[in-house]
């Protein structure tokens, strides 16, 4: 099996697919490797280093793409500035792509149509389903993990004051109160990094299960209101909530919103915009100089007032809504993502082919184009095709 890894081309992406550690593993199960030069300089390994792990080094991503039986990125395919072409219109049919693809997301419909016209054969990194079985092949609670660690250390940095408690010559300085919304993969390890930074940490899910981890951290939960049944979807995900039930929710978290120095937000629902937890009405009432840094901005955000891939002071609270956090601490970011992806890779392959069991409830939940057409359940339905 030929496997191509090209250089990421969405502007400031400097994660890679795979690093020369995956490289190796893939090489020794019997894979050609092929790499675009200088596809991990942005995550400091370097040619050298992939040479070394066994790779073929390859001038142009058109060659790598050409060659290629199994495309492995970070990022969904988009338009290459230098070849005047789409991701997509390099590739070729029968060629299999693993990657984030997010095929539910509108802005990116007609993206996979052209996967479909194209004859690829995409998986999405997004559809991993969370089972014990495929943990190891979890690239999306790897990043949850990245963006919940350094989206602390970005708000600890635009923090108008001291994040743990400061005794001085003239007094003692109080530490930071830090309030996560949403406790999943990204809120736990944002609690968790909070409390090693020496601030007094605060939790808010509306499922109780969340709610005991974020409590065995040492965080204070905030009761939201919302009942039990109301809450939990299936699998254990966030439901979806009415209108009525977000002024509640908004209602009870009001009072610890306007206490907290900083807010991290990661209430997400899956497949659905993010529910507005923190109004313009709210933010007005926040303390001077505090953050709120919002990872649900993909989609749409916690608070209403967020500034999509940017960053903003509003009612003198600064508003983080920079969408790529994982990729702004690539070494460690490439090294669990490359992790995840040759284990899929390595779960989905049979006599150094990918052999794809229609049966099987990882490859249901992942798949997105196969035969000319698209079957992402979630893909279809959003585009009304089902």
């Amino acid at each position: 099996m030929i496997i191509g890894i090209p250089k990421e081309i969405m502007p400031g992406e400097a994660r890679v697919a795979a690093s020369p550690e995956t490289v190796k593993k893939f090489v020794a199960d019997g894979a050609q490797v092929l790499v675009e030069k200088t596809a991990g300089d942005g995550s400091f390994y370097h040619d050298e280093d992939y040479k070394a792990a066994g790779a073929e080094l390859i001038a142009t991503a058109e060659e790598v793409y050409k060659r290629a039986e199994l495309i492995l990125k970070v990022k969904e395919p988009l338009f290459n500035e230098e070849y005047k072409k789409h991701e997509v219109d390099l590739m070729h049919e029968g060629q299999y792509l693993i990657t984030f693809i997010h095929p539910a997301s509108p802005v990116n419909h007609e993206m996979v149509k052209m996967l479909a016209k194209q004859g690829v054969i995409s998986l999405t990194l997004d559809g991993v389903p969370r089972i014990s079985r495929a943990q190891n092949m979890d690239a999306l609670t790897s990043m949850s993990t990245c963006a919940g660690y350094k989206g602390i250390l970005m708000a600890s940095n635009y923090l108008s004051k001291f994040m743990p408690q400061m005794f001085t010559a003239v007094g003692a300085i109080q530490p930071a109160k830090v309030l996560v919304l949403g406790v999943g993969v990204a809120g736990l390890q944002a609690l968790a990094t909070a409390r090693r930074l020496g601030a007094i940490t605060y939790a808010a899910d509306i499922r109780p299960a969340a709610a005991e981890q974020a409590q065995s951290l040492g965080a204070k939960v905030i009761d939201t209101g919302v009942p039990a049944e109301l809450a939990i979807a299936k699998g254990g995900y966030a439901n979806k909530l009415s209108e009525e039930w977000l002024v509640k929710e908004r209602e009870n978290l009001k009072d610890i919103i306007k206490e907290a120095d900083i807010v991290f937000c990661s209430a997400l629902v899956p497949g659905k915009i993010a529910p507005i937890l923190i109004t313009e009405d709210m933010l007005k009432d926040m303390k001077n100089g505090s953050v709120i840094v919002d990872i649900s901005i993909d989609q749409g955000g916690n608070c209403a007032q967020t500034p999509p891939g940017d960053v903003e002071v509003k009612h003198n609270v600064t508003l983080v809504g920079i969408k790529n956090i994982p990729g702004m601490l690539p070494t460690s970011s490439t090294w669990m993502f490359s992790q995840n992806v040759y284990h899929l890779v390595h779960f989905l392959t049979k006599d150094n082919k990918i052999v794809l069991d229609f049966n099987d409830e990882i490859v249901q939940s992942i798949l997105v184009t196969h035969d000319g057409k698209i079957v992402h359940a979630g893909a279809r339905e959003a585009m009304n095709l089902s």
